[in-house]
């Protein structure tokens, strides 16, 4: 999807900005990955970090806006394009680095997803 970008949320994902997603569910394409543990919708790349509880020992998982296809208010609901596969062998979520000036951590991510960006689920 040329034009698109990876650290936006997709118009028709249903997420309304200042909805606060702390604490939903979070389902991949193959079942549920955890919860959302933080969301950020300030300018620049928007993203959410996931707590992965028991499922890959506690790892928190980073991943972009656009990978999320649909949000459920109603039922607490995050559901992205990837499979738990995918998000389980994503780059390691490193809260030092994310937040430094230094962009080759964000670069890491958008090569990881970009690729698939967009594609039907």
């Amino acid at each position: 999807m040329s034009g698109t970008d990876i650290w936006d949320f997709r118009s028709t994902a249903g997420h309304v900005s200042g909805t606060d997603l702390v604490g939903f569910q979070v389902d991949a394409t193959d079942g549920h990955i955890g919860k959302v543990d933080k969301l950020s919708e300030e300018a620049g790349p928007q993203y959410l970090v996931v707590d992965t509880g028991p499922w890959i020992f506690g790892k928190h998982v980073l991943l972009p806006a656009g990978t999320i296809v649909r949000v459920d208010e109603d039922d607490k609901k995050v559901y992205v394009d990837r499979t738990k596969d995918e998000i389980k062998n994503s780059p390691e979520y490193d809260p030092e680095e994310h937040n430094a000036a230094d962009t080759t951590y964000q670069d890491s991510h958008t090569g990881y997803y970009g690729p698939d960006y967009g594609e039907p689920i």
